[in-house]
């Protein structure tokens, strides 16, 4: 199997010689169903997938996933076991760094606190088998919330971060890892290119000094047009971007890629990867209330009905979850004060972060019990609908039968 660096080099070389233009996806695993949904499109299509995980997502602490890092790589494998299917799946780390696992905020972590969790996360990563490591270390709680850390901070903690995941990785006799850096939020203070060149010109300088060359990132993460708000990739910045970072050694990779308008831009202008995560969530929640639209017509005055998407949104609300994703003129509204377009689109976004509670575990068993008459796998049916949306971006990132090419072109 070949490593990310090797595709990096792949993807570089077809681009210049003019073979293939591709961009590898990355689908953030916030399910059991997109898990399974991400293994069976990559196996459908003969692909590589990539898969990035927060420090919210899976941990030490099981996250709200419920997984360790070890568990959620047993579970990606056994998901490609199921379908047998031997093909190369790619678990990686997402934005590790200090603050960006929500409990380090809420429970006021220092900074040496909260670094040291990261390590020891990053540790766990690495024993797990993880391929990627993002290394992000650009937010700090104690500073304003307007104000970014000064480019050679961000560089200072990359580089004890990645030296720490080195020594460990070299301690324990693993393979080489790659490696991730930089973020596409503004709070990082990397959005402008004067900064974005300053913070890769010191990072290699400090890279080598402390014997870390070797460790150079594949991929840089870079804003590129798209957040959680806007859908509209930036082929202009991408192309910039891509001439500043390949002569380094490396890609840029596009977070927030959701709902992107424009998707086949991405391999167009040599964007080495890309993150997708709440759009496949989405479609998990479309599809269980197609599911109870179902449960209605099927089993009206016949058995108790789950009451699904009404259990999800109170999970949703109590949580509180939904509030991070708030816009400014919103803040203070109880949830039932925003319009049913806002209260829809948070119960889609914050639908992951609840999966797995008692409540919407039961009320999705009752559901698929319901439905079992109509549908003959219910679970399959959300798994097919999350696969599909999973295909749109292979195909338009060129990824489809990238395994047939790449071995003919050997």
């Amino acid at each position: 199997m070949l490593s990310l660096r090797e595709w990096i080099d792949r993807i570089s070389e077809w681009r210049e010689s003019g073979k293939r233009k591709v961009t590898l996806l990355a689908v953030c695993p916030n399910s059991e169903a997109v898990l399974q949904a991400a293994v069976q499109a990559a196996a459908s299509a003969n692909a590589p997938m990539l898969f990035a995980a927060t420090l919210n997502q899976v941990d030490e602490d099981s996250g709200y996933t419920g997984w360790t890092q070890e568990a959620f790589v047993r579970k990606m494998e056994g998901h490609a076991r199921d379908i047998g299917w031997d093909g190369p799946l790619y678990p990686c780390l997402d934005h590790g760094g200090p603050w960006l696992k929500d409990r380090h905020t809420l429970e006021k972590l220092t900074l040496e606190q909260t670094m040291n969790a990261v390590k020891s996360s990053l540790t766990a990563s690495l024993k797990a088998g993880y391929s990627l490591l993002h290394i992000d270390p650009t937010v700090d709680r104690t500073l304003p919330a307007d104000r970014p850390l000064p480019v050679e901070l961000v560089v200072d903690r990359t580089v004890e971060l990645i030296g720490h995941a080195e020594s460990v990785r070299l301690q324990l006799g693993l393979p080489a890892v790659d490696y991730e850096v930089g973020t596409e939020e503004v709070h990082g203070g990397l959005v402008e290119l004067d900064r974005f060149s300053e913070f890769l010109s010191l990072l290699k300088e400090r890279l080598a000094a402390g014997g870390l060359g070797e460790a150079w990132p594949v991929f840089i993460v870079a804003q590129v047009g798209t957040d959680l708000h806007t859908t509209t990739f930036d082929p202009e910045a991408a192309r910039s971007l891509y001439n500043l970072v390949r002569p380094l050694g490396s890609l840029i990779k596009g977070h927030y890629t959701d709902w992107v308008e424009n998707p086949a831009d991405y391999p167009a202008t040599g964007m080495g990867g890309a993150n997708v995560g709440p759009e496949f969530t989405s479609e998990e929640v479309l599809a269980l209330e197609e599911l109870e639209e179902m449960e209605r017509k099927s089993v009206e005055g016949q058995e108790e009905q789950s009451g699904f998407m009404a259990v999800l949104e109170s999970a949703v609300v109590e949580s509180g979850r939904w509030q991070k994703w708030l816009q400014p003129e919103e803040r203070g509204l109880d949830f039932t004060g925003l319009s049913l377009e806002r209260r829809s689109w948070l119960v889609q976004t914050g639908a992951r972060y609840i999966w797995t509670a008692a409540a919407v575990l039961a009320a999705r068993e009752k559901l698929y019990h319901n439905v079992s008459g109509s549908v003959a796998d219910p679970h399959a049916f959300v798994v097919d609908r999350i696969a599909r949306s999973i295909q749109r971006y292979l195909e338009a990132f060129n990824l489809a039968c990238s395994l047939d090419w790449l071995e003919e072109n050997e």
